[in-house]
């Protein structure tokens, strides 16, 4: 046995997958918008537990990240929609936060990048969100082309100190 031949059998395996890795369309983590919820936010704003949620279509395929964030010195909470697919390109985003017993906020237009950042008054109250990124432009009506990625909190929840003051903590 040859052992130049199989070493030239490796390197030329190898040359050939590198190639053809680089030939494969970019990554959703690689097509990045540049952006971070908390510059979309502001100063002071933080990611809250459980307050980060893919936006996935039909197919399971992520297409943006859904946040959730607190200003704890402020009581208010934000809500980002952040593309991961379709970015820099001037699609339907959406950024909802719904307050409890306290109405719902909403940032929707064809964005290049991200939609909100939609703020509201929340301290110890629960709180919902969601978000929708999709690849139609201004007034296109949804086809069999169309993708629809949805994401967000299935409930209320981020209430702050009012959990504690229910169980006689606070």
């Amino acid at each position: 046995m040859d052992f130049s031949d199989n070493k030239v059998t490796r390197l030329t395996a190898a040359a050939l997958l590198a190639t053809a890795l680089t030939a494969l369309p970019a990554s959703a983590s690689s097509a990045e918008s540049g952006y971070t919820p908390e510059q979309v936010c502001g100063s002071g704003f933080g990611k809250v537990v459980g307050g980060t949620k893919t936006a996935t279509d039909a197919r399971r395929i992520v297409r943006g990240y859904v946040y959730l964030l607190y200003n704890a010195r402020t009581g208010e909470n934000c809500v980002v929609t952040i593309k991961s697919s379709f970015v820099g390109q001037p699609t339907l985003t959406r950024a909802s936060l719904f307050v409890k017993d306290g109405g719902s906020f909403e940032d929707e237009g064809t964005y290049k990048y991200y939609a909100g950042p939609v703020k509201a008054q929340a301290k110890d109250v629960c709180v919902a969100f969601n978000g929708l990124v999709t690849n139609l432009r201004a007034n296109e009506k949804s086809s069999a082309s169309s993708v629809q990625a949805f994401g967000g909190s299935t409930s209320f929840g981020n209430c702050g100190t009012q959990r504690m003051r229910k169980r006689g903590i606070r």
